[in-house]
């Protein structure tokens, strides 16, 4: 007698409770993977899906051929942008657990990713970021006022109350209204860099997309038209180990890794250490020089750990350790790129406590000014006639009637 069928439900390796374990994250040694040129043929670096580009060692030193891209200044500017981000993400937490904002996403643990990448692109470069890349503005030198203030949905927001917090929408930035319907993104991205090249313009897009979001299929379709017509596109591929509670094998991760999905698309694959900011800008300048050259599409799967929660509401204790993130190898981006400078010289703990204040009091300013023109539920709120607004070209007579019969 045959024995019965089954099914294999990936599990992670330890519940709430138990120790945590991140046995099944290999790291290699920095300075390890090969910096290829741009031209390689994606055949000849398969094995970049597997392994992991790491530039910072154990002791901060920057070793390898990826290494030695960016001046100390604009280190300083990269730990200053990443400090800012998680002052920003703070206060704005804190925000909504005072009612100020009905729901808020931290990138907390992530930040190098979205500052380095944006730091390697270049004006009117465009990005198709997901919620939780709030990075991509501050490193763009965006208000953080304007940002501040679509999150209270007041009189000054932009778009006029229309997105849930932190979905934020800047053309003049480079930053794609996000969408909470995350994988539309990466279709959208291919396409705006397909438009830029019919046009022979010098554009080109980055798409964003968590590891839970590969298994839906905009992410297929996005590789589909992303390898036969080649167009000037990053896609990001953002592996923090967790797509709410569930943990990565729920979307493929177990059973490969992320980047290797673009092997059967023929798109060259990078798998880099996401909490590495010297790695995360030389891997993203590498894409970026590839795009610029016709070369077409790159994959890049940033390795990092979701180190808050999924969103203001959710509780990961429920479903991870709580003490996981102090046992995620690749450490906090912040500490790992002040340790560099600080070796080197171009730091030290006084200046880093002293920025720290800066940064702090920076977003304090920046939130007072912010609440002065509303929050949820004090202060203006965007005229009730601007929800007929920006949906027509032209007005259409059933909506100018509405619109009177309300009085607006």
């Amino acid at each position: 007698m045959s024995a019965r069928l089954s099914l294999h439900v990936p599990e992670p390796s330890v519940r709430p409770g138990g120790r945590a374990d991140f046995s099944h994250v290999s790291v290699p040694e920095a300075g390890e993977v090969p910096r290829p040129p741009i031209d390689v043929n994606p055949s000849e670096i398969r094995d970049f899906a597997y392994t992991m580009i790491r530039v910072l060692d154990d002791h901060g030193e920057a070793v390898g051929d990826w290494a030695g891209v960016l001046s100390a200044d604009e280190l300083r500017k990269g730990l200053r942008d990443m400090m800012l981000t998680r002052a920003f993400d703070a206060r704005m937490l804190l925000s909504q657990r005072q009612g100020k904002t009905s729901f808020y996403i931290t990138c907390l643990g992530e930040e190098a990713i979205a500052i380095a990448h944006r730091k390697a692109l270049a004006p009117g470069d465009m990005c198709f970021p997901t919620y939780r890349q709030q990075g991509l503005l501050i490193a763009a030198g965006w208000p953080l006022v304007d940002m501040m203030c679509e999150i209270f949905s007041n009189e000054k927001d932009r778009l006029r109350g229309r997105q849930l917090p932190g979905l934020y929408s800047s053309k003049e930035a480079g930053f794609f209204t996000v969408s909470g319907n995350l994988g539309t993104q990466y279709p959208q991205a291919v396409g705006w860099a397909m438009a830029s090249a019919i046009a022979g313009d010098t554009k080109i897009g980055s798409g964003w997309i968590g590891d839970g979001a590969t298994a839906e299929t905009d992410f297929h379709s996005a590789l589909v038209f992303a390898s036969v017509y080649r167009p000037p596109v990053i896609l990001n591929v953002v592996n923090n180990q967790w797509a709410i509670s569930s943990y990565q094998g729920i979307a493929g991760g177990e059973a490969a890794k992320f980047a290797a999905r673009a092997h059967g698309f023929g798109i060259p694959s990078l798998r880099a250490d996401g909490n590495d900011y010297l790695a995360v800008y030389a891997v993203s300048l590498w894409a970026v020089e590839r795009a610029r050259a016709n070369l077409g599409p790159t994959l890049i799967e940033w390795v990092t750990y979701r180190a808050g929660a999924h969103s203001t509401s959710d509780d990961p204790s429920k479903y991870r350790p709580k003490d996981e993130g102090a046992a995620w190898p690749l450490g906090d981006p912040i500490e790992r790129l002040k340790t560099h400078l600080i070796l080197h010289g171009h730091w030290s703990e006084e200046r880093q406590k002293q920025m720290r204040a800066e940064v702090d009091a920076e977003v304090l300013e920046a939130a007072k000014e912010a609440e002065s023109h509303g929050t949820l539920h004090d202060g203006p709120k965007p005229s009730p006639a601007t929800m007929f607004e920006d949906v027509y070209k032209e007005m259409p007579r059933h909506l100018r009637e509405q619109r009177q019969q309300l009085g607006v």
